[in-house]
Order: C-alpha cells, then sequence, then structure tokens
C-alpha cells in the first residue's frame, strides 16, 4: 500500500489517498476515477510528499523544546475543541450558515472540514471562521 498526498487543481482541497501501488494510482487517474470530495473535480494532482520527521540536527535545544511545546498546546486545544464543539464533518459550511441565519437555532460551537473557497464565502458572508491546524493523534 502507498499513500499519496493529493491535489485538487480547482478548489485547492489536499487530502490523503490510498493505493495498492503507485501504478494503480496512475491507472485511475488516466480513467478519470480520481476526483475531489469537495466539489467533485476530476483535476486531482500528486503534491510533493516529505517523509513527516522531525529532524533535530539542525536545531538547537531550545528550538526544538520550542516546536514540541507548540505541538503539546496544539493538541491540547484539538481536545478541547473535540471535548466542546460538535463535529458536522463535511457539512461545516452548511450548519454554519444554517446557525448564522435561523435565528430560532441555538448557537452551538460546531467544527468539521470545509474547502478554502467555502471558508472564504462563509467570511464574505459575515460568518466567523477559524482554520486550525488539526495535528494527528498518531504524531510523535
Amino acid at each position: 500500500m502507498i499513500k499519496y498526498k493529493l491535489i485538487c487543481k480547482d478548489c485547492n482541497n489536499v487530502f490523503d489517498s490510498w493505493f495498492s501501488n503507485s501504478k494503480e494510482y496512475e491507472k485511475l487517474k488516466k480513467k478519470k476515477y480520481l476526483n475531489c470530495h469537495i466539489c467533485e473535480s476530476t483535476r486531482v494532482e500528486k503534491t510533493l510528499m516529505a517523509p513527516n520527521v522531525l529532524n533535530t540536527s539542525g536545531f538547537k535545544d531550545e528550538e526544538v523544546n520550542k516546536i514540541k511545546e507548540i505541538k503539546f498546546k496544539l493538541r491540547e486545544f484539538k481536545k478541547f475543541i473535540k471535548n466542546n464543539f460538535k463535529y458536522v464533518g463535511e457539512k461545516f459550511a452548511y450548519e454554519a450558515r444554517s446557525i448564522h441565519y435561523d435565528p430560532k437555532k441555538k448557537k452551538k460551537p460546531i467544527y468539521g472540514k470545509a474547502s478554502r473557497k467555502q471558508i472564504e464565502e462563509l467570511k464574505q458572508e459575515g460568518i466567523k471562521t477559524e482554520v486550525f491546524p488539526w495535528i494527528e493523534d498518531k504524531e510523535n
């Protein structure tokens, strides 16, 4: 199995996808079976990828400690969000508009996934959103 980081050339959505091997990716791309789950475009390409390894040899001890501190704070914030906000997944833009425009709906904090285009549209409508770097739990 091989994991590729893919990008949609239409909406700039970046996402991961698994393939049995590199030939499988090429075969699916050629047949236009690869598509963006946000905008359904078939203009999907591999992005530049690098292993997710923190090489501390070029950093001073204080810099390494600062990186670890930042990652710790991000994980704590993520934990707070998961415990206090409702996860709405891919329906984030829809739910945000629903809460914003329906005065009868209870204002509740939500989190989920949205494309850059969706976030920009929400901001243009006066709906406050924040983008948060989501560190995976399995990361060191």
